[in-house]
């Protein structure tokens, strides 16, 4: 499927005037296909899985900014801690630790946002709200002493349905969220990016308040 550049250029069109970044979901996509769109401009990619993201990473320009959008494992970290952008999906104390040891070892700073879980599906990760308070007030000691992970910013993904009343919700239950911790600042915690909104759903995440999309399908087609 080659890239949709007309629907590629409507979606720029559409985030543009809202000063909102575009990040390009290219899982499962060739390294050809990313190409294409790199030549067009674009330098934001998300990708879901470590071994497709290393692999895809040596045949593409270095200077794309490569987001991590799937569900990470501890385990997984060190194979991307070198070059990764922005982890986006980041659902645990303990991963950020993790995050911090190989930051440590490459002698850099990884940059998360934390992934919330907004929608009514079991199988979406991330922090609910409660533990979301654990970890900027409760844990907050410990956060300070990660001093290689910076936490700007929070992601969610709201619930897969038709029903937009429902999304809505979800987003604005995100955006509120976003706004609270926002106030909490500390060395390793500046909140500037609300990353929600897909391809489905993407403009209604504006409207809510979203400053960054993740999008897919309308701009390389289903997925492989």
């Amino acid at each position: 499927m080659a890239v949709n550049k007309q629907s590629y250029e409507q979606i720029l069109a559409d985030i543009g005037s809202h000063h909102v970044a575009l990040v390009a979901v290219s899982k499962t996509k060739s390294p050809e296909e990313i190409k294409a769109l790199y030549d067009l401009g674009q330098k934001d990619f998300g990708e879901n899985y470590v071994q497709e993201l290393v692999e895809k990473r040596k045949h593409l320009p270095h200077d794309i900014r490569w987001h991590f959008i799937g569900h990470l494992q501890t385990n997984k970290v060190r194979q991307i801690a070198p070059f990764i952008h922005l982890i986006q999906s980041v659902d645990s104390l303990k991963l950020l630790r993790e995050m911090n040891k190989q930051a440590v070892k490459f002698n850099r700073m990884i940059a998360c946002l934390l992934q919330v879980h907004i929608a009514q599906e079991e199988t979406k990760f991330g922090f609910d709200e409660h533990e979301l308070h654990d970890l900027f007030h409760t844990n907050a000691n410990e956060l300070r002493e990660l001093p290689n992970v910076k936490i700007v910013g929070l992601m969610g993904m709201a619930s897969f349905t038709d029903d937009l009343r429902k999304v809505r919700h979800e987003f604005k239950l995100l955006k509120s969220l976003f706004d609270k911790y926002s106030k909490d600042q500390a060395a390793n915690v500046n909140l500037k990016i609300l990353s929600m909104g897909m391809s489905s759903d993407y403009p209604v995440a504006i409207e809510e308040g979203s400053n960054m999309v993740r999008i897919g399908s309308l701009i390389f087609g289903a997925r492989d």
